[in-house]
């Protein structure tokens, strides 16, 4: 096998790796959807809604933090943890703020 065609076999499977990974995370996103929005749906109880959004400050980084965690670690997370700042859709900087996942997902558990 010449060495152009090396390179496109391996191009082809680190391609198909590439897609294979992203598949994988989307099935992984919508197996989790419901969890995620459960427990963020929780934790925006009783906080002041934005007028822009209809959601508390926090709740999309919230969202984002909490999907990724699950995706990447494959459990929800445990203890305290810092949410990033963020942006508003007025490009002001919204302040990190603390989440106790402990209190927040009670006795919520992931789909199989």
């Amino acid at each position: 096998m010449s060495a152009v065609s090396k390179k496109t076999v391996s191009s082809a499977a680190a391609m198909g790796k590439e897609e294979q990974e992203s598949l994988e995370r989307n099935r992984k996103r919508a197996l989790y959807q419901a969890t995620i929005e459960q427990i963020v749906e929780g934790w925006a109880v009783g906080k002041p809604i934005l007028e822009s959004t209809g959601k508390p400050s926090g709740y999309y980084r919230l969202t984002n933090y909490l999907r990724q965690y699950i995706i990447e670690h494959e459990s929800l997370p445990k203890g305290i943890h810092t949410m990033p700042e963020g942006r508003d859709s007025f490009n002001n900087i919204e302040p990190s703020f603390p989440v106790d996942f402990n209190s927040i997902i009670g006795d919520i558990t992931l789909p199989e």
